[in-house]
């Protein structure tokens, strides 16, 4: 929604503007113009972008839409879910979690929480991320790297479709400057004809230029802006994944490795102490 409303309010402004000083929509009509820049845009970010690239900007920018896709909420189930698994652990050793782990889509306890469930690339994170403690495979200080090793992974992996928009972005403006020379073209082609017509081929050479800046900074840009920041919120709910799992796997209690995790989220999403002992209060091993 907050995308939608940033969108209205650019168009709003700026052809709004252009009316108030005296301007008719019309002129800045032409489908050509639109054609060539648009086009020659979505042509080069299709060249510089692998397949996965191309499906994660569509992913990114349906997430855009969506709006904040990690809030209070989300975290507040998160660490919930993530101390109902300790709190099993602790009681009923590593081994209790392991039908969890290895079947999550059967799993009594992430089923409880809907919107943790639902996500299934957080989901996969947190058992991949136990498998190595009920196996016994890893000391609980190399869980650590292996987990900031998957971490700068998939931060590459966000960063990419952002880096592909950013580039397409950039180069709206000179795309707007090759409609604008073709638009010269067609004007010294017709040099010999009416001034009227003159007139217009050279405003549609300006409209170009204007479509590309336009698109650059009012639509493109901020969008692969608003997708950094959605990254980063993803990668942050599984930092915390990945605190809270290492502080147990350290030997912390379960309310302890919890709060490892609450500690480092921003200050508008993290509960405080006493919020967060009152949630974690009711739960108790397998829900009972």
């Amino acid at each position: 929604m907050i995308i939608l409303i940033g969108s209205i309010v650019v168009v709003v402004c700026v052809f709004g503007g252009f009316v108030i000083g005296g301007g008719h929509l019309g002129a800045l009509w032409h489908i050509n113009e639109l054609i060539i820049i648009g086009g020659g845009a979505l042509g080069g970010l299709i060249v510089m972008s692998p397949k996965k690239v191309l499906v994660d900007m569509v992913k990114g920018f349906l997430v855009c839409l969506k709006g904040r896709p990690y809030d209070r909420a989300a975290y507040e189930e998160l660490l919930k879910v993530l101390y109902e698994l300790f709190l099993l652990g602790r009681r009923n050793g590593m081994i209790a979690l392991e039908e969890h782990v290895l079947e999550p889509q059967n799993s009594s306890i992430f089923k409880r929480y809907p919107r943790f469930y639902a996500n299934k690339h957080a989901v996969e994170f947190l058992c991949n991320s136990l498998r190595p403690i009920i196996d016994g495979k890893i000391k609980p200080d190399q869980l650590r790297l292996l987990l900031d090793t998957e971490l700068a992974r998939l931060e590459q992996e966000h960063h990419a479709p952002v880096h592909v928009l950013s580039k397409t972005g950039d180069a709206l403006p000179g795309f707007g400057i090759v409609a604008a020379v073709l638009g010269i073209v067609i004007t010294m082609a017709s040099i010999s004809g009416p001034i009227e017509k003159i007139g217009e081929h050279v405003a549609a050479a300006l409209v170009g230029t204007f479509l590309g800046i336009l698109m650059s900074y009012g639509f493109v840009n901020p969008l692969a802006m608003n997708m950094e920041f959605n990254g980063e919120a993803e990668l942050d709910y599984l930092r915390c994944i990945a605190a809270c799992v290492t502080g147990f796997a350290s030997g912390m209690a379960p309310i302890t490795a919890v709060e490892l995790g609450r500690r480092g989220l921003s200050t508008d999403l993290r509960p405080s102490a006493e919020e967060l002992e009152a949630m974690l209060k009711g739960i108790k091993v397998g829900g009972k």
